[in-house]
């Protein structure tokens, strides 16, 4: 294992932690390899039904792309884009713990998650207009998506960073807390979804996924193919018997 990564498991669910407090968990090039093939695993690890992303420390989340790394031409880039994670379609929840400020680069790792639970002295920007650049690793993309798109303009055009409660007012993260309890407010969440049946709680977020882009006759179909896929699963069945018996169901995503 890297030392820029640690992991730890907790039940069915991964703690993944960007291990690099000195440079703010900026990334570098063995950052975001540790990064990629952690998430790769935890992609095809039956096990793991949810994935935690948080950064060592409390200073950041991440500070986005080591520029010291950068000038002898290292690149934090991989086949999944940024860090590993940009261009990445994960199947699992991926759930963010941002126990810091969130720049540029690491706004954009943050925001290529599902979900986000941020340290209340948290700040929140693209800052790259600052430096005569652009958010390249789907900053400019996504965060239309996610905000009403005067405000993301505002965010991108000036490069001024938001606080974690406007943020959270923004409907950019799900929840502010202190910073010492942000961790561990992220693992409650990823353990409120790990109580459901993983099989159908991938297969949610794959509908909704898929249904951004497309017209509503058009996510009917999916959802209609994914809806009788599920029905016929085990977990389905499960779930019913377990409802009738009175007791909490035995999942196996299948």
């Amino acid at each position: 294992m890297a030392d820029e990564l640690l992991r730890e498991r907790r039940g069915h669910v991964e703690l993944l932690t960007i291990n690099r407090p000195e440079a703010r968990n900026a990334m570098n090039r063995a950052a975001a390899v540790a990064l990629s093939d952690a998430l790769d695993e935890c992609e095809t690890d039956d096990d793991v039904w949810v994935v935690v992303l948080t950064g060592a420390g409390d200073k950041a989340f991440s500070a986005g792309m080591d520029l010291k790394a950068f000038a002898t031409g290292e690149f934090p880039i991989t086949d999944k884009g940024f860090a590993g994670l940009t261009q990445r379609d994960f199947p699992k929840p991926l759930i963010a713990a941002v126990n810091g400020s969130a720049l540029a680069g690491g706004f954009e790792m943050m925001i290529s998650c599902d979900m986000v639970v941020a340290a209340d002295h948290a700040q929140f920007g693209i800052p790259e207009v600052k430096r005569g650049l652009i958010a390249g690793g789907g900053g400019l993309i996504r965060l239309g998506k996610r905000i009403p798109l005067t405000i993301a303009y505002e965010m991108a055009l000036t490069g001024d960073p938001v606080s974690a409660q406007r943020a959270y007012e923004l409907g950019i993260v799900n929840k502010v807390v202190p910073g010492a309890a942000v961790v561990e407010e992220a693992l409650a969440l990823a353990a409120r979804i790990e109580a459901n049946a993983p099989l159908a709680v991938r297969t949610s977020k794959d509908v909704m996924k898929s249904s951004l882009e497309i017209t509503e006759a058009a996510s009917w179909a999916i959802n209609n193919e994914k809806f009788g896929m599920i029905g016929r699963s085990a977990d389905a069945m499960e779930g019913a018997i377990a409802f009738a018996e009175k007791r909490t169901p035995n999942w196996q995503g299948k």
